[in-house]
């Protein structure tokens, strides 16, 4: 399954963070085309890592980047170890 890869917490703010797996999904079908490939440009990261974070599972060319899922209501929770990604996500959004 990959190894966890945080991003760098020197360079990039980092919190922990739940959310429901739903309001992930919501996020991600939100972000204009072409936003995986921006946010791994940005950050230096392969494009199927940071789809992985919106709940991808390709680790043979991505990787997992420490992420946590529960079972349960709204597709139920997920925990991450680092917001970075999300932070960004939820930037261009707004934009």
């Amino acid at each position: 399954m990959g190894f966890f890869y945080v991003l760098n917490a020197k360079k990039y703010k980092t919190m922990r963070k739940t959310i429901t797996f739903n309001e992930l999904r919501k996020l991600k079908d939100q972000l204009p085309s072409g936003s995986m490939k921006m946010i791994a440009d940005k950050l230096d990261l392969n494009e199927e890592t940071v789809r992985n974070y919106f709940g991808g599972r390709n680790f043979d060319k991505g990787q997992c980047v420490g992420i946590h899922y529960e079972q349960g209501p709204d597709g139920g929770i997920v925990t991450f170890d680092d917001t970075t990604i999300l932070d960004i996500a939820k930037k261009m959004i707004q934009e």
